[in-house]
């Protein structure tokens, strides 16, 4: 039963017994939030998380005990699914504001009846509510998600899912609430779109309750921690760290629970040890240690993780595994990177970093063989062996074969008990080794992914924010497997306790270059800051754009300039229809899969065919898009120099 209270102006549930199907997710339940609480809500997948959203939104009745919420309370949330795709971006997330939209339609009615009283009425409610402000409003939002300007008047339609989860939480914290749910919001987000949302929650007024998985950004926006484990529900003070000690203290009373975090500390104390002795960069040496002593205190919370996995160590080794001199990189006719110089040798642990669309993933896919230098020299390693995730892979995994039968297939000689043994690490263990990948979610698609890698002994390893989808157990288990791997390692990540725990050294992507960074990720926190404020033109009081440079080198520069704009125009513009047949193509798939008779069984080759076909299309369709993107942003980039001239 879901009750609302004018009463009491809190959230309680007592003595609450929830239940999906056969499984009970909560029994006997009890929770309070008051008000301008933040809370992070946080368990293992599939322990019931979504469906106590669910109740708390009323989607779900209470089987047992009671749910309460303060009636006048206004509920928003991110919503999973995009149903309007003719909708511009923008007017996207201006319906978030459902109360505003409606004086909108109201005061459109009262201009048609002439209506003078209730024009008079209406416009008054809409000054209340913000009204002239919030196309403005609207678009800091999605500009602080990482939307360009031209992006922000494009339909719905023409994103890919990742851009339209963005587009469903700016919608949803345009809705004026009193209470916020918003579910793994950083999963489809970069680094620099985390760092902006956190500064928007902290700054949100109402109550707040967060599923995430980002241990950094829940102790950034948290202050409460609500840990759903073994059909209960329970309230820790402090963020994920302080959650994470607690835990700790309680699970090592149990003599399982502390005999494994002894030799998890044994295991961290060598490790630091030999890193204390290696280390040169003292600033980024002294943050990873504090990065690994706290590891070392918070592993025994994560004792009962089902992830425990090394990569396989390479035969050989070659130094160095790859040198890229004056590359020049990017799509076609255009150059994204250029000059760029880089060696990586065996021990290097490189985090990159850089603004949306500045090339952090042209760079490595380039070094991943995807695409080819336009310009420059790329050595490869003799004994060079790759391991490359990125996210367009999970498409590429054969959805009709097993987790077992996908590792079969690249170690054939194998005997099938090691190969068990090899994937219980990840989790995929009895029956689930035999389940086909096509209803497997996106945390369990990474995982097999990351399994494959693994299994290949790799001596470099280019990983593409490997941690979305993955819950925080898999995650610490994928940090102890990077520290302990003996090869290279470059990876991009919004995660930033993994980018703190392992790698030694930043490179920084931005304005066209690959440079060293000298700094943690404090200072690349406020480095974008000031990143952002040079992006945007400074203006006098009377508007005008205050120029203090020589008029005849920006002359030179703006001329310069305009003989760019003109291939990377056509550039994007190839793309932009090349993406369109694509996204038709798929279309016409999606269509074709949706015939009950295709999975008969006498059809069970078209079928297969027709499931390969999806899957590369998909891949192609998400290395298209993010060439868009990127050539889109580089456009506008110039564009926007080329008028400040």
């Amino acid at each position: 039963m879901v009750e609302l209270l004018h009463s009491a102006a809190m959230i309680r549930l007592q003595n609450l017994t929830l239940q999906r199907g056969p499984q009970r997710l909560l029994e006997n339940a009890d929770l309070t939030l008051h008000p301008g609480q933040k809370a992070g809500l946080i368990g293992a997948n599939g322990a019931g998380k979504s469906s106590l959203f669910a109740l708390l939104r009323g989607q779900l009745g209470a089987d047992a005990g009671d749910c309460h919420i303060p009636a006048a309370w206004r509920i928003a949330h991110m919503r999973q699914e995009v149903d309007t795709l003719e909708r511009l971006a923008v007017d996207y997330v201006l319906d978030g504001d459902v109360d505003l939209r409606r004086i909108q339609r109201e005061l459109a009615a009262a201009e048609v009846a002439q209506d003078g009283n209730a024009l008079g009425r209406l416009h008054a409610d809409f000054e209340a509510a913000d009204g002239y402000t919030a196309d403005a409003r609207a678009r800091k939002l999605l500009a602080g998600l990482g939307f360009t300007a031209a992006q922000m008047e494009r339909q719905v339609g023409d994103f890919s899912g990742g851009w339209r989860m963005r587009l469903n939480l700016a919608q949803a914290l345009m809705c004026p609430s009193d209470l916020l749910l918003l579910d793994e919001p950083t999963n489809h987000l970069d680094l620099d779109a985390i760092l902006w949302l956190e500064d928007w929650l902290k700054g949100y007024p109402g109550t707040l309750i967060l599923i995430s998985h980002d241990r950094d950004f829940l102790d950034a926006v948290v202050d409460h921690v609500v840990h759903l484990d073994q059909q209960t529900l329970t309230l820790y003070r402090g963020g994920y760290s302080s959650f994470e000690r607690t835990r700790a203290e309680r699970l090592a009373q149990q003599q399982q629970a502390y005999d494994k975090q002894q030799a998890q500390r044994a295991h961290m104390e060598k490790y630091i040890a030999r890193f204390k002795a290696q280390a040169t960069k003292a600033r980024q040496a002294q943050s990873r240690i504090k990065a690994l002593e706290r590891l070392e205190e918070l592993a025994p919370a994560h004792v009962d993780s089902p992830f425990e996995f090394v990569f396989r160590e390479a035969d050989k080794l070659s130094s160095p595994l790859l040198d890229l001199a004056e590359g020049r990189l990017g799509y076609g006719e255009t150059t994204i990177l250029h000059p760029v110089k880089l060696q990586l040798v065996p021990g290097a642990r490189i985090g990159l970093l850089g603004p949306n669309g500045a090339g952090k993933s042209t760079l490595i896919k380039t070094l991943a063989g995807e695409l080819a230098p336009l310009g420059g020299r790329l050595q490869r390693g003799e004994n060079l062996a790759i391991g490359y995730f990125a996210q367009h892979q999970l498409d590429s995994l054969d959805a009709k074969a097993s987790p077992l039968l996908h590792l079969q297939r690249i170690a054939p000689g194998e005997r099938e008990q090691s190969l068990r043994d090899f994937l219980g690490g990840f989790d995929f263990r009895g029956p689930r080794c035999d389940e086909v990948v096509l209803n497997f979610s996106g945390g369990e698609k990474a995982r097999l992914a990351l399994a494959l890698i693994a299994w290949q002994k790799p001596n470099l390893l280019l990983l593409d924010e490997p941690t979305n989808h993955l819950d925080l157990d898999m995650r610490l288990a994928l940090t102890l497997a990077l520290q302990e791997f003996a090869g290279a390692v470059l990876v991009v990540s919004h995660d930033r306790h993994l980018l703190k725990s392992t790698t030694d050294e930043f490179l920084l992507v931005a304005d066209g270059k690959v440079q060293a960074f000298d700094g943690d990720l404090d200072d690349y926190s406020r480095w974008l800051v000031d990143f952002r404020a040079r992006q945007e033109p400074m203006l006098a009081g009377d508007g005008a754009v205050v120029d203090k440079t020589d008029r005849k080198a920006q002359r030179q520069a703006a001329a310069a300039l305009r003989q760019q704009l003109a291939p990377l125009k056509k550039t994007a513009d190839k793309l932009e229809a090349e993406l369109g047949k694509l996204q038709e193509k798929l279309a016409a798939l999606e269509t074709r899969l949706g015939d009950s008779g295709l999975y008969d069984a006498a059809r069970k080759d078209e079928l297969r065919q027709a499931l390969a076909d999806q899957a590369a299309t998909k891949t192609r369709e998400a290395e298209l898009e993010e060439q868009w993107l990127e050539a889109l942003e580089r456009l506008e980039s110039l564009q926007a120099e080329l008028e400040g001239a």
